[in-house]
């Protein structure tokens, strides 16, 4: 029997859209989520209550930066990552493969794993599938991925194929490790090739995993190329189980792509960006250093309901924000995450009322001016 349990509560009826209730050890999660990036056990920046507030339900924590700092060990013997952050709500970790394969210069490949230096202090370490889980394990996830390969792009077609066998065979020893009751996600990987991404669906789904992920997306890709695969790989996954893309993406990649059928998101986005000062709004994003700004008495988003924008003006967050204030960083990042959290509700409300496309149609051309390439932050770890 599966340790969470995922219910599809409401479909839009013309897309693939849907909505749900993902149940794990430590709460629910409506869905579709947003899952704010925790790499160390922190979302930059701020308190759980403060996420909690803005209307986070359920974070991602990074298995490679927790396994090196402060160490799986010292998670587990305070409680897990629940009760080492008071975060008391789900967390869902990566594997750690991705950010292995992104340090490319200090890794080697094999079949049993990959070797790395740490980018820390340059010490060697092997992250296996049978290593990647009894760390998640350690940390008390509540859902974890199987270890993958993940081929940064553009790969040719060969370097793909071999990269989605050996996720596989991966795979099946991530499933074979798993000894407590943590949730385990498959990972459908294939690049930009629609052969590979149906026959890799196929090995993968086969096997007995409680979800299911799109990997391998937004690491170099065009946006079209993105939206294809994602859209193509969504529809040979299981209805019935959770669909998470994984480090995406842009507030209106989560508008568009939620019409495929995915469940799940994150990215960094957010909170990276309002540390260098772009701030996510109805009218779309707004950088707090433009000179415009100085004297602007308004607040970062008149249609916002947050914390920040209830209480300072664009003026002192500028001025915050031009004298380095670490304050400037918490305002910022909570404005974001109150704005994709309160993006994922209206987007859920859409969905159970069969308005999805009028919503996407309406909200899509609004938020997405100037908002950037997705490349250069999904997939990213927030350190």
């Amino acid at each position: 029997m599966s340790p969470i349990a995922f219910e599809i509560t409401g479909r839009d009826g013309v897309s693939a859209a849907r909505t749900g209730i993902l149940r794990t050890p430590h709460g629910e999660a409506p869905t579709p989520a947003f899952m704010p990036v925790g790499t160390r056990g922190v979302v930059k920046a701020l308190t759980p209550s403060e996420l909690r507030a803005a209307g986070t339900a359920i974070i991602l924590g990074n298995t490679y930066h927790l396994m090196l700092r402060p160490g799986e060990e010292l998670v587990a013997a305070m409680g897990g990552l629940q009760r080492f952050t008071a975060w008391n709500g789900p967390i869902l970790t990566d594997s750690g493969g991705f950010q292995v394969f992104s340090l490319a210069a200090l890794r080697r490949v094999a079949e049993e794993g990959v070797s790395f230096r740490s980018h820390l202090d340059g010490s060697a370490h092997l992250l296996t599938p049978e290593r990647s889980i009894a760390v998640q394990e350690a940390l008390g996830s509540d859902i974890m991925m199987a270890f993958d390969e993940c081929p940064e792009q553009p790969s040719t077609r060969e370097q793909n194929a071999q990269a989605a066998a050996r996720t596989t065979r991966w795979a099946g020893r991530s499933l074979a490790a798993r000894r407590g009751d943590s949730a385990l996600f498959g990972i459908v990987q294939g690049g930009i090739f629609e052969d590979l991404r149906a026959a890799h669906a196929v090995e993968i789904t086969a096997l007995p995993f409680d979800g299911f992920a799109i990997g391998g997306v937004s690491v170099g890709e065009s946006r079209e190329d993105v939206s294809r695969i994602v859209s193509f790989t969504a529809r040979r996954l299981p209805e019935t189980r959770p669909r998470y893309v994984m480090g995406m993406g842009r507030p209106e990649d989560l508008v568009a792509l939620a019409g495929d059928g995915i469940d799940l998101f994150d990215c960094v986005l957010p909170t990276r960006n309002a540390r260098n000062g772009q701030l996510f709004t109805w009218k779309g994003p707004l950088n707090i250093k433009r000179l415009d700004f100085e004297k602007d008495p308004g607040p970062i988003d008149p249609e916002c309901g947050c914390a920040t924008c209830s209480t300072f003006t664009r003026a002192y967050l500028r001025y915050l924000f031009r004298i380095g204030d670490r304050l400037a960083a918490r305002l910022l990042s909570l404005h974001n995450i109150h704005f994709y959290q309160s993006l994922m509700a209206r987007l859920r409300d859409a969905i159970r009322r069969g308005e999805y496309a009028a919503f996407r149609d309406a909200v899509v051309p609004r938020i997405g001016a100037g908002a950037g390439d997705a490349r250069s932050a999904a997939g990213t770890f927030d350190v």
